[in-house]
């Protein structure tokens, strides 16, 4: 792909490490537990967009930001193609009925911004329908605003060689195959009108109120840090730990006998068949099982000289 403005070329960074990440991500989310307490006790609103290309991460992300919050407080609002009856409705009408009461927090995996970009690239609306949400966006999101959501707004930027390696290996993958869509890879050939049309979606829709903030997500694992670590900055919540509990005695010598055991249907153990030897392997199996043997005992039968080598080699260097 041509590059218009050699400034603009990526970099790929380097991966955090995962035991940095790791430990960095269970701060953050510990503190997301504290910024829920608040949320719960002040009455806040919030809501949360994640837009960005195919790929990009945003549900990853969501995934994390919620994997240890109470559903009640913050859920995913992820809609899908609308119904006939919502194609007859004022465009973000649908919306509306999804934004959060107060304690709560709402997050977006997509959002109204559909019309600004795969609506408007693949030509689900019309070029009226287009102008009109650039016009009424704004207008829209100053409403909540003024009405004392805070609404923040994320766009996840991948490079085109990123996504398609992303791509090919939801491919390859039988529980992420799901998230491939005919959409999705028409999408590698409509590239540059994505990247004309985010680029509109900015000039209109990037407000004081509510600007877009840019997350490079060419490190899935940074991505995730850093969109956590900017959300609990611009949330102006203080710190509330949950009340402390204490877990009461049982009382003793209540009269209660359990019915019998074999009036329930239990649910199959299949625990107890798991790590149980398996049907003996034919054919290509059986041929890669044996090479697989013969490669073991070969390792085994270097093994002992090995480390007399190394014995050797130590009493050289003693």
């Amino acid at each position: 792909m041509t590059v218009s403005n050699p400034s603009n070329t990526r970099v790929k960074p380097k991966r955090v490490p995962l035991p940095v990440y790791s430990a960095e991500l269970r701060r953050l989310q510990t503190e997301l537990v504290a910024m829920q307490e608040w949320v719960k006790e002040s009455g806040a609103r919030i809501v949360v967009i994640f837009e960005g290309r195919d790929a990009a991460g945003k549900g990853s992300a969501i995934k994390r930001v919620t994997e240890f919050l109470n559903p009640r407080v913050a859920r995913i609002v992820a809609l899908p193609v609308p119904t006939e009856r919502e194609r007859g409705q004022w465009y973000f009408q649908r919306y509306i009925e999804h934004l959060p009461s107060t304690g709560e927090i709402v997050l977006m995996d997509r959002s109204w911004y559909n019309r600004a970009g795969v609506e408007h690239v693949m030509g689900y609306c019309t070029p009226d329908e287009y102008r009109r949400f650039l016009h009424q966006a704004p207008l829209f999101e100053r409403m909540l605003v003024e009405d004392g959501i805070l609404l923040v707004k994320y766009w996840f930027s991948v490079s085109d060689t990123e996504q398609e390696r992303r791509f090919r290996s939801r491919l390859n993958d039988p529980m992420r195959r799901w998230k491939l869509s005919g959409t999705d890879l028409f999408s590698i050939t409509k590239w540059v009108d994505y990247s004309r049309a985010k680029d509109e979606m900015f000039v209109h829709t990037d407000l004081p109120e509510a600007p877009w903030w840019v997350v490079e997500s060419e490190d899935k694992r940074a991505a995730r840090l850093n969109v956590i670590s900017h959300l609990l900055s611009i949330v102006p919540y203080t710190r509330r730990e949950p009340p402390l509990v204490t877990i009461p005695a049982r009382p003793a010598g209540v009269e209660y006998e359990r019915p019998p055991r074999e009036l329930n249907r239990p649910v199959p153990d299949i625990t107890a068949t798991l790590g149980e030897p398996t049907a003996k392997p034919t054919g290509k199996a059986k041929i890669k099982k044996k090479a697989k043997k013969k490669v073991q005992k070969a390792a085994k039968l270097a093994k002992p000289k090995k480390q007399a080598a190394s014995a050797s080699s130590a009493e050289l260097t003693v």
